[in-house]
């Protein structure tokens, strides 16, 4: 799952615009990384809730960005584990 999520994150970063080449795990979401600003954070965010049928709260963009990318995707699939064995 973990590798899906990544994929999609670095395929949304890309068709936002982002220059995706020789981002890896370690790579910051905000500042000194992928430089992604509060909106762009959150049209990526929204994506991901769109496609993975999760939520973040408001409280969290400031966290998020502070993220590496391996974070992120971490976050997310744990996220969509947890909330698919909810369901179970």
């Amino acid at each position: 799952m973990r590798t899906e999520v990544r994929t999609f994150v670095i395929e949304q970063l890309a068709d936002m615009s982002y220059d995706v080449e020789g981002i890896d795990d370690d790579t910051t979401l905000g500042p000194a990384g992928v430089d992604l600003e509060s909106l762009a954070l959150a049209d990526l965010t929204v994506r991901v809730e769109d496609r993975y049928g999760l939520s973040f709260a408001d409280e969290e963009s400031e966290k998020l960005a502070l993220m590496t990318v391996g974070e992120f995707t971490t976050m997310v699939a744990d996220r969509v584990a947890g909330a698919s064995s909810d369901r179970s």
